[in-house]
């Protein structure tokens, strides 16, 4: 860190240098820019990320996110969407891409993440007992496989679909629309849907 700075420059400095995608150097703009910011913008984002600390959690049954006290989520408890279809994606924001598509109407299982032994995370560190556990009480009769197409999104979809052997459903992939490597929140809305109509058996 540069030498001379107040500590609570420091301070918010390597608090950004932490979020994804930030070097330090952005870290450093992003810290001058509110620095030179009026108060109130200051102020309305440490309220905004207070707020959204304390006014979301994660829904009991798909583990997407949910407003405090809306448990299950709005999409779990939609009865106009297909209860018996559920589409199991790594992260939050891969349901915001599929949503956006229009074409999916049914639910959602959010991991959380990837099988990663490079960076120690294993199954037991996802939500794949939970997504296992639902496909009897709940009916399910397709689950859509929609990890991203990456190394590690490939071997999770490996690992699910082989819990999943013996049960009484189908088990399908997104077709291969989406680029090799790539991740599904940066996808187009027309790559996704014809990946989510070309969906194949696993």
């Amino acid at each position: 860190m540069s030498v001379g700075l107040p500590r609570p420059v420091e301070r918010l400095i390597e608090a950004f240098g932490r979020l994804p995608g930030i070097g330090p150097k952005s870290a450093a703009r992003l810290t001058y820019y509110l620095l030179r910011a009026p108060q109130a913008e200051s102020r309305e984002l440490a309220e905004a990320l207070t707020g959204m600390q304390e006014g979301t959690a994660f829904c009991s049954a798909c583990y997407n996110i949910t407003e405090a006290g809306i448990d299950p989520c709005r999409i779990c408890r939609d009865d106009t969407r297909q209860a018996d279809v559920l589409c199991v994606v790594e992260d939050l924001l891969d349901v915001v891409a599929l949503e956006r598509t229009g074409q999916y109407r049914g639910r959602y299982h959010v991991l959380h993440g990837a099988i990663s032994p490079v960076e120690g995370i294993g199954p037991d560190d996802l939500r794949i007992r939970e997504l296992v556990g639902r496909v009897v009480p709940e009916g399910i009769g397709e689950v859509i496989l929609a990890t991203n197409p990456t190394l590690e999104g490939e071997a999770t979809a490996l690992y699910i679909r082989r819990q999943l052997e013996g049960q009484a459903l189908r088990v399908t992939r997104l077709a291969r629309g989406l680029p090799s490597g790539g991740d599904l929140e940066y996808a187009d809305v027309t790559t996704l849907s014809r990946a989510l109509e070309g969906r194949q058996e696993m």
